[in-house]
């Protein structure tokens, strides 16, 4: 199963319409799985990091567990992730669960825009001891004349790359 997890609150974002296409483009027989609990996750505070933990953190944290691989596609926000975003990774710095699992990102944002964003997270996803998988790290930027009225890209060419960006994240936990 791979976790699709945005760095997006807004439900019409260009993130997440990258990862509702991920999902229709997942290989036959893979689960790709949307995390919808960012909103409901409280601020980090460590001293809250400990058992027990706040049930959304709890939820995060099982998701992840779950997880095969991870796929994110985040906004950049005044050149890096977005306060929220940067808070549900906060959140898995305490735990194990990230530790060692392939994970990757999408950047969605328009040419030349993002770069701030995916340093950051290189760096964050750093801490939790992440199998950054390089290959499956793209930019694929959306352009909204090829999103459909249910927020799916439409346009050939980029839904076959991001097929193969997560055939590549895949290839990585040898699924």
């Amino acid at each position: 199963m791979i976790l699709l997890l945005s760095g997006s609150l807004r439900a019409g974002s260009s993130n997440e319409v990258m990862l509702r296409t991920a999902r229709e483009v997942a290989p036959p027989g893979v689960r790709a799985v949307r995390y919808t609990g960012l909103a409901d996750l409280p601020h980090f505070n460590p001293d809250d990091d400990t058992d027990p933990l706040p049930a959304p953190v709890t939820g995060l944290r099982a998701a992840i567990a779950e997880a095969d691989a991870l796929l994110i596609c985040t906004p950049e926000y005044a050149g890096t992730l977005p306060g929220s975003f940067k808070n549900l990774l906060d959140w898995t710095v305490g735990g194990t669960e990230i530790g060692d699992k392939p994970s990757a990102w999408v950047t969605a944002a328009a040419p030349g825009r993002g770069g701030g964003a995916a340093a950051t997270l290189r760096t964050v996803l750093g801490y939790t001891g992440a199998a950054i998988v390089d290959e499956a790290c793209v930019h694929l930027p959306v352009d909204r004349a090829q999103v459909d009225e249910a927020g799916v890209i439409t346009d050939p060419g980029v839904r076959a790359r991001l097929a193969e960006t997560i055939t590549r994240l895949l290839d990585a936990v040898g699924g």
